[in-house]
């Protein structure tokens, strides 16, 4: 898909040449290539892993649910969590 905006951005530039409203068509096809042709690939990861949260409420609840599997994880597990901790410092 990049190497056809590509190629046709680079004939919509030399056409410019004698009509400069082909540039501008030209540009309009970049900005709607980085805008809506990369799609997720070229945008910035997400932060967690899954789908958002649909309100801050479903956030608040799937936080608190990791932080009772982390309290859990440390109570059953305390020699590797604290050489995971260690880790993390060093």
């Amino acid at each position: 898909m990049g190497g056809i905006v590509v190629t046709g951005t680079v004939v919509l530039v030399i056409l410019g040449f004698g009509n400069h409203l082909w540039w501008l068509v030209a540009a309009v096809l970049i900005h709607l290539y980085v805008k809506h042709g990369r799609g997720s690939h070229g945008a910035a990861p997400p932060a967690a892993p899954g789908p958002q949260p649909d309100s801050y409420r479903a956030y608040r609840e799937r936080r608190d649910r990791q932080a009772k599997w982390e309290r859990r994880y440390r109570r059953e597990r305390p020699f590797e969590a604290r050489r995971q901790e260690r880790e993390k410092q060093g």
